[in-house]
């Protein structure tokens, strides 16, 4: 494997830094003594960067190039970190990092998407890609791993993952910034807002967009209600079977993704996308069997499951239109806000009816997912 794609390989880790968010509430709840309302304002800002950033910066993208706002991205989140790196006591301060760390990881992912397709060689874009979505939940499975590490074996704060996740991108920064990448011709003309959200008048292309706003929608949805399901399902004590049953969804889309990588080697990515949409089905059908050892092994096939849609989604539609990869790019990481709607309405279905009926909302995304997998295998066909 090239070293250019390695270095592309560390930005999406950095990409995944940004998930330490969720570890990061109840740790800066009891640091700064917040409120559950103020508490919330942390993931919510990180996340908002989604959706603010993503369409302006795939169109700064098109006039600069990717590995340009590839390199924006870590500086922005690297500044970030370093705020909170030296003596943070105000939470002003561990705002603004979140902030700034939410905002590197909605650029690095309009760049680094796409410029994994220049730097793979023929035909492994879409594999590439799967290892790089691997790669980022390595990068996610550090946030919650890092503090308690930490804390159990050297004594040390929670606010110690600050420093080393500074150090963690210097050198992807020091990696990127001497690679000579040859950008795939883009469109003959600079893109402009109108154009970007002009492509959504394209039915495949917002058909794919909206599949990444449920899917993203859908993740978050089953990865917040699993504690919930199994103490209301079965009783089970939340604090006890975290590992168990959260941490085997996550366990899941991790292996997932490194399998994916591998299997995306001799099976065509559209049939590998109407498989992964039946993994997820069979998990969710699994959770409405009254065992609890099913439902657990039913969230792990459901990570399985959801692993490689983005990547699949992504890859697919910039092959079908490379032509306009970089509004297809902001347009699609925008959509990854979905993660802020699809949750509320899940719990409006659990407050109504039960946890167990709420995972309907998350089934009914992958269903639709399904659909635009068919699309897919016919469009190929």
């Amino acid at each position: 494997m090239p070293f250019r794609t390695l270095a592309v390989f560390l930005a999406f880790m950095a990409m995944g830094f940004a998930d330490a968010v969720g570890p990061f509430v109840s740790l800066a709840k009891a640091e700064f003594q917040l409120s559950n309302t103020v508490a919330s304002l942390i993931p919510f800002v990180g996340f908002s960067m989604f959706g603010l950033l993503s369409v302006p910066v795939g169109l700064m993208q098109d006039k600069r190039g990717k590995k340009f706002v590839l390199v924006l991205g870590l500086l922005v989140a690297f500044v970030g970190l370093l705020n909170a790196s030296f003596g943070l006591t105000e939470f002003w301060r561990f705002l603004v990092t979140v902030l700034m760390v939410g905002a590197g990881a909605a650029i690095l992912q309009v760049a680094g998407n796409p410029i994994m397709r220049d730097v793979s060689e023929p035909g492994k874009y879409s594999r590439n890609l799967s290892l790089a979505q691997f790669v980022k939940a390595i990068g996610s499975l550090s946030g919650p791993m890092i503090p308690v590490v930490a804390a159990r074996y050297f004594g040390a704060d929670w606010k110690v993952i600050f420093p080393i996740y500074s150090a963690c991108l210097l050198v992807t920064i020091l990696a990127i910034a001497p690679l000579r990448v040859e950008e795939k011709k883009q469109e003959a003309r600079a893109a402009t807002l109108g154009s970007c959200l002009g492509l959504l008048r394209n039915g495949y292309v917002f058909a794919m967009v909206m599949a990444i706003f449920v899917y993203v929608g859908a993740e978050v949805s089953v990865s917040a209600g699993i504690p919930l399901y199994l103490k209301e399902r079965f009783e089970i004590d939340i604090n006890k079977v975290g590992l168990l049953g959260t941490g085997l969804f996550f366990m899941a889309l991790t292996v997932g993704r490194f399998s994916g990588g591998v299997i995306l080697n001799w099976m065509p990515p559209r049939r590998f996308f109407l498989v992964t949409c039946a993994a997820s089905i069979l998990g969710l059908l699994g959770l409405y069997v009254p065992d609890s050892t099913v439902a657990t092994a039913s969230f792990f096939v459901i990570g399985l499951g959801f692993a490689n849609i983005f990547p699949l989604v992504f890859s697919l539609a910039v092959e079908k239109m490379p032509e306009h990869t970089n509004a297809l790019s902001g347009l699609m990481v925008t959509a990854i806000v979905g993660g802020a709607f699809l949750p509320p309405l899940m719990g409006l279905v659990a407050d109504a009816t039960s946890v167990q009926a709420s995972f309907l909302v998350p089934m009914a995304a992958i269903l639709y997912i399904t659909w635009v997998a068919m699309i897919n295998k016919k469009e190929k066909a």
